[in-house]
């Protein structure tokens, strides 16, 4: 398996790294050694780069404490390794002095200054000006880049090709193997991705043979999916931001990309989704207040990641920075959605496959820390709390460990929550179930009438019982590693047991 290197532009491109955190942490196998986010936004006070950074940050402390148990096959959720720039240089023994620590890349000289001064434009001749002054309006000059490029990819082009001179960008292109892949995730219809992803795409196909592997990364294997308009914007006279202007942009930027990516072969896989833009969300330009509620076109996002990487390298050659052959592919579902929104059973075989055990078992985990395993500490009469060298007490509860569990289950219960409220939701789960309707969890799926803990009052006695069963198989690891050793094997028998062909 190779590495694999993911940009994330923009605010879509920050939401669809987080739907692929959750989806992993849930235990959504992935065909990589190692996985690289690289979150590019010039907004770096954007609410929803901020909760796709504190999504991937609490991943990877819960999978370093549980990393060793991973190698044993005991542990499925956490089980892909996320890591970034800077961490591979420390690996490499390599310095990373210069690299920006954690998932984001830095752009320089955006916060707070307009476009006029980023080209500086004042200290240009006057026929420098009037030419520039062709090229972008008065208002483009005077827009503060403080909270993005508010919808302008022409600004953005600009901007944002001071990456190709970054130290990030030359370490990236210095620890990039032959076998390695990339993966560029954006939208179409606004400033920052329309304008980062043909730029990005450029500068690895063409990168300068002065950069170490250059080669390497001019014949890369290199996906990516476009996000076309899948949600609006509240109107607002005084914002930069217009919904109505979202499709003119995208027909203008996908007839850009045919000119100057599909003809020219320059990636190996394309993925095209979108929807149509019933959801209108609050019209904020940036900052914080950005905190779009997540969509299914998220999820289906992660999952052509997912899918781009279970193509055989041998299906994706490139010579002389092109491809010999380009796969083009949608997302679509068994059947309209319907007025209960997207449910398992209204996806794809293959698509349920991926993603039907795991959220679903992950999700059954989240239920347990949240409603029992305070009154199971109480009680301590289960084999799986009190037996065994390394006992699981209640002093569990206040270490750093579950803490990072904790923050990053409620992270994940939000954004299940978003999700089944967006028009077109995704609700796969019943999140009103407890412990008297336990396994009425999965929406549109009943569950095994012929076991009897269906007439209990509480069904968590059959979820301990499977938690006793996981024990002997799970052996005397440290707490936290037999803490999730046991929840990712209980979780197993459980739905197997409640649920017919689940693992099918």
């Amino acid at each position: 398996m190779s590495r694999l290197f993911i940009f994330g532009i923009g605010g879509t491109g920050a939401r669809v790294i987080k739907a692929l955190t959750f989806l992993l942490s849930a235990g959504v196998d992935i065909k990589a050694t190692e996985i690289v986010p690289i979150l590019l936004d010039p907004d770096s006070g954007n609410g929803d780069l901020q909760r796709a950074e504190e999504a991937l940050k609490n991943y990877q402390r819960i999978r370093k404490v549980v990393k060793e148990s991973i190698k044993t096959d005991k542990i499925d959720f956490f089980k892909a390794d996320l890591k970034t720039l800077d961490e591979l240089a420390v690996n490499q023994n390599e310095s990373s002095n210069r690299i920006a620590s954690g998932f984001r890349f830095q752009l320089k000289n955006v916060q707070g200054d307009r476009f006029r001064d980023y080209i500086d434009h004042g200290s240009l001749d006057e026929k420098n000006q009037d030419f520039i002054n062709l090229l972008f309006s008065q208002k483009n000059l005077d827009l503060d880049m403080e909270v993005g490029f508010k919808g302008n990819p022409n600004i953005g082009s600009v901007v944002l090709n001071q990456f190709k001179n970054s130290d990030e960008f030359k370490y990236f292109a210095t620890s990039f193997n032959q076998n390695d892949r990339i993966f560029i995730i954006s939208s179409i219809f606004g400033g920052t991705g329309a304008s980062g992803f043909p730029l990005l795409l450029k500068n690895i196909r063409e990168a300068d043979v002065t950069l170490p592997n250059f080669k390497n990364l001019q014949d890369a294997r290199i996906g990516a999916v476009t996000v076309l308009p899948y949600f609006g914007v509240a109107p607002d006279e005084k914002s930069e931001i217009n919904m109505g202007t979202f499709l003119s942009k995208t027909k203008a930027a996908l007839s850009y990309y045919e000119r100057n990516i599909s003809n020219n072969k320059s990636l190996n896989a394309m993925y095209y989704i979108g929807d149509t833009s019933e959801n209108s969300y609050a019209n904020h330009e940036g900052s914080t207040n950005q905190k779009n509620d997540a969509h299914f076109v998220e999820v289906a996002s992660a999952l052509a990641i997912v899918d781009f990487m279970n193509i055989d390298d041998s299906y994706m050659t490139t010579v002389n920075k092109r491809a010999t052959e380009v796969y083009y592919k949608e997302f679509g579902l068994n059947k309209p959605i319907g007025a209960n929104g997207i449910q398992f059973l209204d996806m794809g075989i293959s698509t349920q496959k991926i993603i039907k055990s795991q959220l679903t078992r992950y999700m059954y985990f989240n239920l347990y820390l949240r409603d029992e395993i305070e009154n199971a500490l109480n009680k301590n009469a289960h084999p799986w709390l009190k037996d065994g060298n390394n006992k699981i007490t209640k002093s569990f509860l206040t270490s750093p460990f579950y803490e990072f569990i904790t923050i990053y289950n409620s992270l994940f219960s939000s954004w299940l929550v978003e999700l089944s409220r967006n028009k077109k939701s995704f609700s796969p789960f019943n999140l009103g179930v407890n412990g008297s309707n336990l396994f009425q969890l999965l929406s549109g799926i009943e569950p095994n009438k012929k076991i009897f803990d269906t007439f209990k009052s509480d069904n968590y006695d059959l979820f301990n019982g499977k938690l006793n069963e996981s024990l002997k198989a799970i052996g005397d690891l440290p707490v936290e590693q037999k803490f999730m050793g046991l929840f990712s094997q209980a979780t197993k028998k459980l739905i197997n047991e409640k649920f017919a062909n689940m693992e099918s």
